[in-house]
């Protein structure tokens, strides 16, 4: 993959700090963030919207493929504001966070035929270099030669509580049990699907989130960053690469 400048590739499973700590370092960095989970989550907010059976994949594909995604940067210095996404020019950034599009994101995005329509749009962005891409399957499907991998992770007790705090957060009137039982069945969906099931990639460093500020978690990013950047140098002054 040609690109212009660092690529920083983000994995792991729902609600483990994956967006917030991708955002924050792209702040720091001043690169451009990219979550594609809110591209799986646009494109099952269309499909919601038309009515169309989250089963049938013909009739999907064919909706991704007359559908117009862009992403735009709103405000570089504010976490909520970092980025909207639109579908077919409108936004819809506040609307695919919703329990409902929670519940139905993870049978989109198992289909074979709309992941690869979809990793083109992915790949696509990543040529620009300067970005971190965030997702399920970035470090191990979409983007295999990512300079930097990392793979976040946190403990169950603590992923629940996460997302139910946001739902709550949001105005949403949501059971701790039902955010469980989405928890759990999302991840069950995302280990377990027959095409680019959500792993850790060989040469991903693990980032645990578990009981960790994000100040921890975000030194150990940067630092991760400085090693690599220092890494590179040296070998590009030695002619290595």
């Amino acid at each position: 993959m040609k690109k212009n400048g660092l690529v920083i590739a983000i994995d792991g499973p729902a609600a483990v700090g994956k967006s917030t700590m991708g955002k924050i370092i792209a702040r720091e960095l001043g690169f451009l963030y990219i979550d594609t989970g809110a591209i799986y989550r646009a494109i099952t907010w269309k499909v919601l919207k038309n009515n169309i059976n989250v089963y049938d994949e013909d009739i999907i594909s064919n909706l991704v493929s007359n559908t117009y995604i862009t992403i735009k940067r709103k405000n570089r210095n504010s976490l909520k504001g970092y980025y909207n996404i639109f579908i077919d020019g409108e936004d819809v950034t506040e609307e695919i966070r919703s329990p409902k599009i929670d519940q139905n994101v993870s049978q989109i995005a198992k289909l074979p035929k709309i992941r690869k329509q979809l990793i083109y749009l992915q790949r696509k962005l990543a040529k620009k270099g300067n970005i971190i891409i965030e997702g399920r399957d970035i470090g191990s499907v979409i983007l295999p030669q990512a300079d930097i991998k990392l793979y976040f992770t946190a403990s169950e007790e603590e992923r629940i509580k996460r997302r139910y705090k946001e739902l709550i957060d949001k105005g949403y009137n949501i059971d701790y049990k039902e955010v469980k039982k989405q928890i759990v069945q999302r991840d069950e969906t995302d280990s377990k699907r027959k095409y680019a099931p959500l792993i850790k990639a060989k040469d991903a460093i693990l980032i645990d989130s578990t009981e960790k500020s994000i100040e921890e978690v975000k030194d150990k990013i940067l630092k991760t960053i400085k090693k690599y950047r220092k890494c590179r140098k040296k070998q590009i002054e030695n002619n290595i690469i």
